[in-house]
């Protein structure tokens, strides 16, 4: 039985980086804590314990995404939830059991640190990030 530890991040895609980093850190109090190059286009913000990640639509990581987001489109690109350790073959013989695709697991960079990770879809197709918590 997986054990969910707590929501890790969300990933807001956007066309507008300076009116988003002004909301979320200047009126919600998030600080930065990582940024890439502007041409990867990530920049991630502390949120307590967790992480709001913003991804530049034209930024090489957010063109992977799409258009920029809009009242019919998507604005979350996926959201991460954290799991107490487990062997791999156990979470993919429990998501086997309940016939659910996953991609491969990887090492990613989480609010925790580094952990590994894999990507499944909920039935609406929404994109959920599973990662082991760090030890």
């Amino acid at each position: 039985m997986l054990e969910l530890v707590g929501l890790d991040h969300i990933v807001l895609r956007t066309a507008r980086l300076a009116p988003m980093l002004d909301f979320y850190c200047g009126v919600l109090g998030c600080a930065i804590e990582r940024e890439t190059s502007l041409d990867l286009g990530l920049t991630q913000l502390r949120a307590g314990a967790a992480l709001i990640d913003l991804v530049a639509v034209d930024s090489k990581l957010g063109r992977i995404g799409g258009g920029p987001p809009a009242a019919s489109g998507n604005n979350l690109d996926h959201f991460c939830l954290q799991l107490k350790p487990l062997p791999e073959k156990a979470i993919l013989g429990h998501l086997n059991e309940h016939g659910i695709k996953f991609g491969e697991f990887a090492s990613r960079y989480g609010a925790q640190g580094r952990g590994n990770s894999i990507y499944i879809q909920d039935p609406d197709g929404n994109w959920v990030e599973l990662l082991e918590e760090s030890a």
